[in-house]
């Protein structure tokens, strides 16, 4: 079951140290893309603006400073109010974001309960797909039943050029 996890909160463009812009934010989780989150920003222009990083990066930045390159996290407080500030860096420029702490940890941990921390690869499906293909390896079969992909069902008996039989060609033709 796939699980989606979103909030609209209001967060602060800070333009200078007296003044900031209100920016409608859509925070959005999946559980098919476990270790990323999608971050929107509603600005005045006619397409919203994108960015999405590591659900680990905020984790991590809700309790202490971190990142490096284009996002960084880090706790702060803003005339007495919890504030996570949100640093985004790209070619177009910078940007300084800060959410209300309450909202954004809230919406956090409900994504931490669709997919729990340590658990995003099992969400993935890495290790069924991983046991089916060598399943499939085993059994000198493929997903349609023929022994080497071909749709007469006839086998590949040379292998590869030369005529040597090896993995790459089996694995290849999968």
């Amino acid at each position: 079951m796939q699980i989606t996890v979103e909030r609209e909160i209001t967060m602060r463009l800070v333009v200078s140290p007296e003044r900031g812009v209100d920016v409608p934010t859509r925070l959005r989780y999946r559980s098919e893309d476990p270790y990323a989150v999608h971050v929107t920003f509603h600005t005045n222009s006619p397409v919203p603006v994108n960015w999405t990083f590591a659900r680990e990066l905020l984790m991590e930045g809700v309790v202490r400073a971190t990142g490096r390159g284009d996002v960084r996290v880090r706790p702060a407080d803003v005339d007495g109010r919890p504030v996570i500030s949100l640093e985004l860096t790209s070619p177009d420029g910078d940007a300084l974001l800060q959410a209300p702490a309450e909202p954004l940890s809230a919406w956090l941990e409900h994504t931490l309960r669709a997919v729990p921390a340590g658990a995003e690869m099992e969400r993935l499906g890495l290790e069924e797909g991983l046991t089916a293909l060598l399943a499939e390896g085993n059994t000198g079969r493929n997903a349609d039943g023929n022994a080497d992909g071909n749709a007469d069902g006839n086998a590949e008996r040379n292998g590869g050029p030369g005529g040597d039989q090896g993995i790459e060609d089996s694995l290849a033709e999968g």
